[in-house]
Parts: structure tokens; C-alpha cells; sequence
């Protein structure tokens, strides 16, 4: 299949932010189409949690799915769904890219296991470090070795799908970006982030991390732009659109 410029690329959103921080800076689509820049000005938003259908695979140029505030191993009736629908799109070559729940759920579809990570959570601005695997990688391989990302997760991949080329990792989990074929790939952090973004999500949960025994102070502090992780995002929609 040749991803087709006149199809709409596809945000898959995978639930609504708590209100308050919805209130403040919008929601998973929101952030997205600013990240995916032109192609996010004409994207087709479909919402499964709301009862949304998606939209046959071959009727979009790719498809990115978000991040949630639900739990991939609740298993629950609109998220499964759409990992039906993930392995359709995969068989389809619909080009697919996971960010965080997105990350995990694809993993799950595709015969992988997710759980709750035994270290806890991950927070703040991280560096991921490349694995070999990514000097090879149509998209990665003229990156920097190492680069900052925005992570905020509790659950993980923690048990590869068959035939998963594992990209990039941190200390605390080694499964950040992983490619299940030519075209699709997911990343456990989160390139549509800003650091405004980051911000109110770690400021809404001060009191939750501080007795986890995070540094929210530090957490804030840095904060930055993560332009690498955008790239990504971006180089992987021209690369898939290209072929």
C-alpha cells in the first residue's frame, strides 16, 4: 500500500484529559494536530471511548494513536477495539505510530504484555539512549545518540510482541521506541508534548509525586523543549507518506 497525500492522516484519541488540566491546555487531539504540523490541520479526529467507529485502515494516510489516562490493562471494550482495529491496519500496511497508551496498545495487539512497571513511575524530562538497531533505522539513523523526551507513565510494555525491534530505552525502561515493521512504530514518551504541557502535568500532580519521593521542583525545573522526539513524530509521517 502507498500512503496516499489526499487521505487524511488519523488521530486515534485514546480518552479525555482530567478536567482541570483539559480546561487549561486542550486535550490529546489538540496537542497533535500542532505536532504534526500541516498534516494536522486537515486530520480526522475519532474518539473509540466516545463510541466513535474508526475508520477503515486503508481509507487514511496513517493513523497516530494518543495517550490516556486509562489503563491498557483494564482491557476496556473501546480500547480493545481499536487493538482489533490495530491489527487490521497493520495487515493493511496503514502506517501506524503509538505515543504512550498508543505505545503500549499496539504492543498489547500485537501479542505483547503491558503492565504496571515494578518501579513505578516514570516522570519528567528523561534522556533515551539508541541501541544499536537505530544506526539502521530509515528515521533514526542520523540521530544523536541520546536526546530528551517527555515521559509521565505508570504502566509499560514488559514483554516484547514477536518480531519487535527495540530502538531506544532509559534506565527505568528499556522499551521506549520500538518498530514492528516498515511501517509502524511506538514510543513509550510523548513528542506532542510542550514544556507548557509538561508543566501543568506535573504541577496537577504535586501532591501525588511528592509522596512517590519525586523532586517536583526539579521536576520543573527542567522542563525544556524535547525537538528530537518532534522530529520523530514528523519525520516519521514524511517517511511513511513518501513510499
Amino acid at each position: 500500500m502507498t500512503s496516499n497525500p489526499q487521505k487524511p492522516w488519523l488521530i486515534v484519541q485514546m480518552g479525555n484529559p482530567p478536567d482541570d488540566l483539559r480546561a487549561h491546555i486542550g486535550e490529546q487531539s489538540d496537542w497533535f494536530r500542532a505536532a504534526l504540523g500541516e498534516h494536522g490541520a486537515n486530520a480526522l479526529v475519532v474518539r473509540p471511548f466516545a463510541g466513535e467507529a474508526l475508520p477503515a485502515p486503508d481509507s487514511v494516510s496513517g493513523a497516530v494513536i494518543t495517550g490516556s489516562w486509562s489503563m491498557v490493562t483494564d482491557k476496556e471494550d473501546w480500547s480493545e477495539r481499536t487493538a482489533d482495529w490495530v491489527r487490521l491496519a497493520i495487515d493493511a500496511g496503514t502506517p501506524l505510530f503509538g505515543v504512550c497508551y498508543g505505545h503500549q496498545l499496539m504492543s498489547h495487539a500485537l501479542g505483547g504484555e503491558v503492565a504496571y512497571h515494578p518501579k513505578g513511575r516514570e516522570i519528567g524530562v528523561k534522556p533515551i539512549t539508541l541501541t544499536p538497531d537505530a544506526a539502521n533505522d530509515v528515521i533514526l539513523g542520523d540521530f544523536p545518540a541520546a536526546f530528551a523526551v517527555n515521559l509521565t507513565h505508570e504502566q509499560s510494555v514488559v514483554r516484547l510482541p514477536p518480531g519487535t525491534t527495540v530502538l531506544a530505552g532509559t534506565e527505568h525502561d528499556p522499551f521506549q521506541i520500538l518498530r514492528y515493521g516498515p511501517r509502524a512504530m511506538s514510543v513509550q514518551f510523548h513528542p506532542e508534548f510542550t514544556p507548557n504541557i509538561m508543566t501543568h502535568c506535573v504541577t496537577r500532580r504535586t501532591e501525588v509525586l511528592s509522596g512517590e519521593g519525586f523532586d517536583v521542583p526539579s521536576l520543573l525545573a527542567g522542563v525544556q523543549a524535547t525537538p528530537h522526539a518532534l522530529r520523530l513524530l514528523r519525520q516519521f509521517m514524511a517517511e511513511t507518506a513518501a513510499r
